[in-house]
């Protein structure tokens, strides 16, 4: 298995950085299948061949998605789309 994980820093305070990780969590929904639910300010996703959590923090946010053996070998290429759809939606 395969663990990726980003960290981004934001300048948004949390409330703002919360709706930005609902709109990824959506898009990652809609393009994916991953379902998502929150509990405080953890987002949890789930899909197939990939669970993970999007923490949401004042100044912060981490995503961290644990792949199965299938995706691990794609791990490089997920990776980088969740830099830029988490770009994407802290600039947005």
């Amino acid at each position: 298995m395969a663990r990726i994980t980003v960290e981004r820093p934001h300048a948004l305070g949390k409330e703002k950085a919360r709706e930005k990780a609902e709109l990824l969590a959506q898009k990652l929904g809609d393009k994916y299948g991953i379902e998502h639910s929150w509990e405080d300010d953890t987002v949890s996703l789930e899909g197939k061949g990939a669970k993970g959590t999007v923490q949401v923090e004042e100044a912060l946010v981490r995503v961290e998605i644990e792949l199965n053996f299938f995706l691990s070998a794609m791990s490089s290429t997920i990776q980088s789309e969740v830099e830029r759809q988490l770009d994407k939606a802290l600039h947005a």
